[in-house]
């Protein structure tokens, strides 16, 4: 009976589970903390030293991506929610009991995955839209705001959002492939965080030709309204930033249907 399990059943118990585990609520929290909070913060700063910004940086600011600051500590946390989604199973030992009950693999992944992707998209589109919304209320009146009928800001702040979510879906592919929630979450970490500071050590010409295929310079890029110097537009580091996540879930999904549990 096990074997013809329909795939919307697993997919609603996969549903239950995100829900009701607690490290997947405290990571949704932190999204919404991190990116709302961080953009009311940084808002209110730059709202009350505009007067005494010098006339150049004035000129040059950018009232989006200032608003978006938070998806720098929002892409940390939906990398964990992404890694533990997976390897919380392992710690616990309940992925066995997930296999006994859903014995078809491939099956099991992409019911995940699906509502991991779905779960983290709902949730990084309302942060990134709502820590836009709050940034350009607080700079109203004071500084220059931006506003959602302009093309480039309306896909930045859609792509915001769409980066957190195909970072949690790297983060998965990395559990799916490694089963250890603290080496996951500290490969994750090294690859946003460590792996651009050494670059900064590399000549020039290296940093020039390799930077822009890191994962954070693609979501910069995805997130700036305006092109950015020596990386790729935002929607050919879409692609490049869906390619990854899809090469590392399909990489995970090999290793875990070839494995024991």
């Amino acid at each position: 009976m096990n074997r013809d399990i329909s795939l919307g059943s697993i997919v609603r118990s996969e549903w239950l589970k995100f829900r009701s585990v607690r490290s997947s609520i405290t990571g949704v929290v932190l999204t919404l903390v991190f990116t709302i909070g961080l953009a009311a913060l940084i808002s209110s700063v730059v709202r009350g030293h505009w007067a005494t910004m010098g006339t150049a940086r004035q000129l040059t600011f950018d009232p989006v991506s200032s608003s978006l600051v938070g998806v720098l500590l929002a892409q940390f946390a939906v990398g964990v929610i992404g890694a533990l989604f997976v390897t919380s199973e392992y710690s616990s030992g309940s992925m066995r009991t997930t296999l006994t009950a859903v014995p078809k693999r491939i099956e099991l992944t992409f019911a995940k995955l699906l509502v991991l992707l779905a779960s983290m998209l709902v949730v990084g589109e309302v942060a990134c839209f709502g820590s836009f919304l709050l940034g350009q209320s607080i700079y109203s009146g004071v500084v220059p705001t931006a506003s959602l009928s302009n093309g480039a800001t309306l896909r930045a702040v859609v792509l915001a959002g769409v980066y957190l979510t195909l970072l949690s879906a790297l983060a998965f592919g990395l559990g799916l492939i490694m089963r250890h929630s603290a080496a996951c979450i500290s490969v994750f970490v090294g690859v946003l965080l460590i792996v651009p500071l050494i670059f900064a050590f590399l000549p020039q010409s290296w940093q020039n030709a390799g930077e822009k295929y890191l994962p954070s310079e693609l979501g910069h890029a995805m997130v700036s309204p305006t092109p950015v110097a020596n990386e790729f537009g935002p929607w050919t580091s879409l692609i490049v930033l869906a390619v990854y996540a899809v090469v590392l879930v399909t990489i995970g999904t090999t290793v875990f249907t070839r494995r024991d549990a």
